[in-house]
């Protein structure tokens, strides 16, 4: 006897989160559809939808001020340390942890689409 898979009911909110996801550089439609167990062809059908297309202000570049915290600043001249850990938490709750070397323009890339 086979077993039958539940059909998901996603909310507007997640649909849009989930599009939201599929526009951040160098990220795939599969590997956002992967990670909440939705097939690839139903993201690209939210997709074409207009309701879940990336919002005005979305789509451009727009800088964004973020309220930071700094604990236990180092001097800005002390050389980077491979073991150092970077830990962002967003207003929206979205939580973002980097340890060793980053990239800073990638990493405010990701900070500024995921504050959306």
């Amino acid at each position: 006897m086979s077993k039958r898979r539940r059909r998901r009911t996603w909310s507007e909110d997640e649909k849009r989160m989930i599009c939201a996801q599929t526009r951040v550089a160098g990220v795939s439609v599969a590997q956002v559809a992967r990670c909440y167990d939705v097939n690839a062809n139903q993201v690209f059908n939210w997709l074409k939808e207009p309701r879940f297309a990336a919002e005005a202000d979305e789509e451009q570049d727009v800088p964004r001020f973020l309220p930071v915290e700094v604990l236990d600043a180092e001097p800005a001249s002390a050389p980077p340390d491979a073991g150092a850990q970077i830990e962002v938490e967003l207003a929206n709750g979205h939580r973002l942890k980097v340890q060793g070397g980053f990239d800073p323009d990638a990493l405010s890339a990701l900070i500024r689409k995921l504050s959306t």
